[in-house]
C-alpha cells in the first residue's frame, strides 16, 4: 500500500473526491495555495448569502481540476506550466491553432 493509499483510505484514482480534503490531496502542490484560498472565500459567501450555491460550485470546479490532475499528474503540470508561460508572455503555446482556423478545420 501507498503512503498516498494509507492517507486516503481508498485508491486515489478511483475516488469521487467528495471531501475537500480529498480534493486537496488530489492536487499537485502548486494548485494547493489557489484551492485553498477559493474555498476559503467560498465558505465566507456561503456564510453571508445563507446559501451553498458557490461553495458547491467551487468544489465542483476543484473536484474536475483533481480528477483530472490524477488521470496523469504530468501532463496536468505541463498545462499548468504552459499556461503560466501564455499568462506571462502573452505568446500562444508552440503549435496552437486560432479559433477561426480550428472552426474552419472541424466544418463548425
Amino acid at each position: 500500500m501507498t503512503a498516498a493509499a494509507s492517507h486516503h483510505g481508498r485508491n486515489p484514482d478511483r475516488a469521487r473526491f467528495d471531501l475537500p480534503r480529498d480534493i486537496r490531496a488530489a492536487l499537485l502542490p502548486e494548485e494547493v495555495p489557489a484551492f485553498e484560498a477559493a474555498y476559503q472565500q467560498a465558505l465566507r459567501d456561503a456564510s453571508e448569502t445563507v446559501s451553498l450555491e458557490v461553495l458547491q460550485s467551487t468544489l465542483a470546479n476543484w473536484r474536475r481540476i483533481a480528477q483530472m490532475t490524477q488521470a496523469d499528474p504530468a501532463a496536468h503540470r505541463r498545462m499548468l506550466q504552459q499556461a503560466e508561460r501564455t499568462r506571462r508572455t502573452g505568446e500562444p503555446p508552440e503549435g496552437a491553432v486560432e479559433w477561426n482556423q480550428l472552426r474552419a478545420e472541424l466544418g463548425v
